[in-house]
This record gives C-alpha cells, sequence and structure tokens, in this order.
C-alpha cells in the first residue's frame, strides 16, 4: 500500500466577517472565537492536504491596529519558514492594508501567502466563505512566492487591488 505525503498549507486566522457568529441574546454579530474548523475546514475533503490552524487574532479587521498588523507579519514570517503556503483569514474591510503591509515588512517571501474572506459571515447561509476558502487552498499550492489576495474566482497581486463596496468584491486598482 502507497502512503500518500499530505501537502502541508497553514492557515493564520484573525477575525474578520469570515469569522463573525450570532448572539442570540444580543441580536449581534460579532467575532468570538475561531470556527474556521467547525464551519468550513471539517466539512471539506482533503485526503491530500495537512492543514495547520493557527489563529492570532479574533476582530473585525476595522479595529485592527499597527500592533495586529506587525503581529501578523511576524507570524507569517516564522510560519513561512516552515517552507509551506500560507492562507490568511481576514477582514475585507482591510484585508489589502493588510496584505501591503505584510508585503513591505516581510524581507525574502518564500512562499505563497493568500489572504481571503468573505463578504457574509460563514454561519449564514448564502456566505461565500466556503468558496473562497476552497478557491485559496488551491490557488495557494499552484502561486509562486509573493502576497496574494483570492476572491471570488480572482488572485490579484499585492500591491494594486482593493474592495469594491458596491459591487461587494475585490478588484485592482483603476478598473
Amino acid at each position: 500500500m502507497k502512503i500518500v505525503n499530505k501537502e502541508k498549507i497553514i492557515l493564520i486566522a484573525t477575525g474578520g466577517t469570515i469569522e463573525k457568529t450570532y448572539d442570540e441574546g444580543s441580536g449581534s454579530l460579532s467575532n468570538r472565537e475561531s470556527i474556521i474548523n467547525k464551519h468550513i475546514i471539517d466539512n471539506l475533503r482533503l485526503p491530500y492536504t495537512s492543514l495547520h490552524v493557527f489563529n492570532i487574532i479574533n476582530k473585525d479587521s476595522l479595529n485592527f491596529t499597527q500592533y495586529d498588523r506587525t503581529l501578523l507579519a511576524k507570524t507569517i514570517s516564522v510560519q513561512m519558514e516552515k517552507g509551506h503556503p500560507i492562507i490568511v483569514l481576514h477582514g475585507t474591510d482591510t484585508m489589502a492594508r493588510s496584505a501591503e503591509f505584510c508585503l513591505n515588512n516581510i524581507v525574502n517571501i518564500k512562499v505563497p501567502v493568500v489572504f481571503t474572506g468573505a463578504m457574509k459571515p460563514m454561519e449564514i447561509n448564502g456566505s461565500d466563505a466556503q468558496q473562497n476558502v476552497t478557491e485559496s487552498l488551491i490557488v495557494s499550492k499552484i502561486l509562486e512566492p509573493g502576497i496574494y489576495i483570492s476572491f471570488h474566482g480572482r488572485v490579484f497581486n499585492v500591491p494594486g487591488v482593493r474592495k469594491n463596496p458596491g459591487r461587494r468584491t475585490f478588484e485592482e486598482i483603476g478598473s
């Protein structure tokens, strides 16, 4: 029997809309704890992939501080030394800003680092979370080292990408 070596991918969770949960008591959506395993990872069939999930920040990206972005960049730098692709789950409002911060503050990017998120929380019907995470898993295995945003079937190079709230997706700057 042939043993299949699983390709490793590192997933760094930071909160954002993708991981917001509904609180019945207050009727609000908020980032309380990482739910990526419960709602997405456990529902994927990944016989050839081994995911290593790190939850480092759990907040809306509008509330990110310089410290949060520095922590994210340092975490990516440390995990990059393992030589595996990295996916960053991030809130869409400041995803491009954080991706550019990482591009400007990480020396010698050795692996693909793919940022993604969702316009609707993963636990809400009709969420784009599953699609965006699945697409990020695929593209992280085939991209060259660099910083990217993967969203709604497109991969964008960083810098040069922004959120378009009117279209509820991302686009190249100048589009």
